[in-house]
């Protein structure tokens, strides 16, 4: 265990962060299914406003660096993909 101040309070830190990061990844995979569900249902205008949430949710995670820029292009792409293909 940590001994300084600083160290225990970094502790701390790490401890929320982790905690605020696999909230975030959970909201993401969970967008992600939603929008796949949309897909395989054939409703257009249901994926299509669930692909919008899940892109405005990759961009935050990748704008805060949880995700990589291009692993947030590519999830955003593959998505965009397959609700182009249902319209």
């Amino acid at each position: 265990m940590a001994n300084h101040k600083s160290a225990l309070k970094r502790v701390r830190q790490t401890k929320t962060r982790t905690e605020r990061n696999r909230q975030r990844k959970n909201t993401i995979k969970t967008l992600r299914k939603e929008t796949l569900a949309a897909i395989e249902s054939g409703d257009a205008k249901t994926a299509t406003e669930s692909l919008s949430k899940f892109s405005s949710a990759v961009d935050k995670a990748a704008k805060k660096g949880m995700i990589h820029k291009n692993k947030a292009a590519n999830l955003k792409s593959r998505a965009a993909k397959a609700v182009a293909s249902v319209g």
